[in-house]
C-alpha cells in the first residue's frame, strides 16, 4: 500500500545555517507536523520531518517495526542536517518527544536544544503492563488518535493501535528514562494541561531527570494531545522559534 494522501515527509531548506528536526507520534504522521515545520521554515531553519517506517500506510505495517526502526529513520534525518548546518535543534510531538530525548542522550551537545511536546516515556495504565502478552495474542486495540479539543481538525493517523509495536515502544521508554541524566542540552517542554493519551506523570518523568540546567515548562491549557493542531499550535510554534533563536544567538556571541 502507497503513502496516505497527506502523510508523506517535508523538508524546507532554509537559510539561517541553522536545522530543525521534527519527529511525528506513534500511529501519527508528519501532518501533525506540517504547519509546525512551515512556522520554522518561515523563521529562516532548515527544517526535515520524516514519515516513520511502518507509518503513513495501514496499521499492520506498523507491527511490522520495532522502535529500532522509527530510531533510525530520526537519526539519519539528524546526521544529514547536522552535516548541512552549523545548528540544529530537535523537535517532538509524544513518542517523537521520546525519540527526541534519544537523539539527545546520544548525540550530547552536537544538538543544541530540544523541544518536547507531550512527550511520553511511560504508561501507568493496567493494560500497558498487559502489552507483551497481548502482544502474542491479538494485533490491535482501540486507537490513540485525534485527541485534539479545537473542532473540525482531524489527525492523520491510524484507525487502530498496534499492539506488537505498541510493546516495543514500551522497550523504547524503559531505554529512553534510564538515561535522562545524559540530556544536557536546554529543554523546552510544552504539556497540556488535559491529556487522554499521555499522562501527567510522563512530563514529571522528563523534568525530574534530565540533567539540563537549562529547562523551561510550558503547560498549555487550551489543547488536548496533539497540541500541535490544536488551540495551542501557534504558542508552541512561536516559543520553539524564540528558544532556537536565543540559543543560537548565545553561540554565536559567545
Amino acid at each position: 500500500m502507497g503513502v496516505l494522501a497527506g502523510a508523506e515527509p517535508f523538508a524546507h531548506t532554509g537559510s539561517s545555517g541553522a536545522g530543525f528536526l521534527l519527529c511525528h507520534g506513534f500511529t501519527g504522521t508528519p501532518a501533525g507536523l506540517r504547519a509546525w515545520g512551515d512556522h520554522l521554515a518561515a523563521a529562516g531553519f532548515s527544517v526535515r520531518c520524516p514519515l516513520l517506517p511502518g507509518h503513513g500506510t495501514r496499521w499492520q505495517d506498523l507491527n511490522r517495526t520495532t522502535w529500532e526502526d522509527w530510531y533510525g529513520a530520526v537519526r539519519e534525518e539528524l546526521l544529514a542536517l547536522l552535516a548541512e548546518n552549523d545548528t540544529v535543534f530537535v523537535g517532538g510531538l509524544s513518542m517523537g518527544g521520546t525519540l527526541t530525548l534519544r537523539l539527545a542522550e546520544e548525540f550530547g551537545d552536537r544538538i543544541a536544544g530540544i523541544v518536547l511536546v507531550n512527550p511520553s516515556v511511560t504508561r501507568l495504565s493496567a493494560d500497558a503492563k498487559l502489552l507483551p502478552l497481548l502482544a502474542r495474542v491479538i494485533p490491535s486495540i482501540p486507537a490513540i488518535a485525534n485527541d485534539i479539543a479545537k473542532p473540525g481538525v482531524t489527525e492523520l493517523a491510524y484507525p487502530r493501535t498496534p499492539v506488537r509495536a505498541a510493546a516495543s515502544l514500551a522497550r523504547l521508554w524503559k531505554l529512553v528514562r534510564a538515561d535522562l541524566g545524559k540530556v544536557t542540552q536546554p529543554v523546552l517542554l510544552l504539556h497540556s494541561a488535559v491529556d487522554h493519551v499521555v499522562e501527567p506523570e510522563n512530563s514529571r518523568i522528563v523534568l525530574a531527570g534530565v540533567a539540563s540546567p537549562d529547562v523551561t515548562e510550558v503547560v498549555l491549557e487550551n489543547s488536548f494531545h496533539v497540541a500541535t493542531q490544536d488551540n495551542d499550535a501557534e504558542l508552541i510554534f512561536g516559543r520553539s522559534v524564540d528558544f532556537a533563536r536565543s540559543l543560537r544567538a548565545g553561540q554565536v556571541g559567545a
